[in-house]
């Protein structure tokens, strides 16, 4: 059997994709304040990458990695070629636009919105037919709705916890999102078997 190297999204993720592994029966030995950035199966059929979680489809259409998990959120944003092979039904999340009112600000100009899912929010806006002006950011995107940096944000939320302590609310819904496995091309064809196998474990 050839050895599957998967790429995995550091953080909460990780820890649902491992536990999800070792509840079907793939032993996963993974030392959580560990910095090893490289682990493998107890069996030695899989070895793992820790990565950020937008580099994961990166990894895999690179050829670094035979396959990948990735939030469906991240993989619409980044739009690599992979095989999206099987939703894992972990990491669930919305991607939502949310500001200081539960409705679109009236603004003289065009409406400002922070996000760091900049494809995503620019195809929702242009859909709608609004004419907007992004503000990239790469971390806590709720303080540029809270001082007013930008009119709204376009961002995920889980449980929404985070906006209502923010003084935020969601204006409206994008999609939904979830953790998707993900191959490589090559080796969808290669390590086809090893592949298969893997998915009919993990159903």
């Amino acid at each position: 059997m050839k050895q599957l190297t998967i790429a995995l999204a550091k953080g909460r993720l990780m820890d649902e994709t491992i536990k999800l592994f070792n509840s079907k029966g793939i032993a996963i030995d993974y030392e959580e304040n560990s910095r090893k950035l490289i682990f493998e199966s107890k069996d030695g059929t899989l070895k793992f990458l820790i990565v950020r979680a937008q580099d994961v489809a990166t990894y895999v259409e690179g050829n670094g990695a035979d396959l990948g998990v990735a939030g469906l959120d991240v993989l619409t944003e980044n739009k690599k070629d992979v095989f999206e092979l099987m939703d894992l039904n972990i990491g669930k999340c919305t991607v939502v636009v949310a500001g200081k009112t539960r409705n679109y600000p009236d603004t003289p100009t065009q409406l400002k919105v922070a996000t760091k899912f900049v494809n995503i929010t620019d195809e929702f806006f242009a859909k709608k037919g609004m004419t907007i002006e992004i503000i990239k950011l790469y971390g806590s995107i709720e303080l540029a709705g809270v001082i007013g940096l930008a009119d709204c944000i376009v961002d995920i939320v889980s449980t929404g916890q985070t906006l209502k302590e923010n003084g935020l609310y969601i204006i409206e819904k994008i999609t939904e999102s979830s953790a998707f496995l993900v191959a490589n091309h090559v080796s969808y064809y290669t390590k086809n078997e090893e592949i298969t196998k893997l998915i009919e474990l993990l159903k």
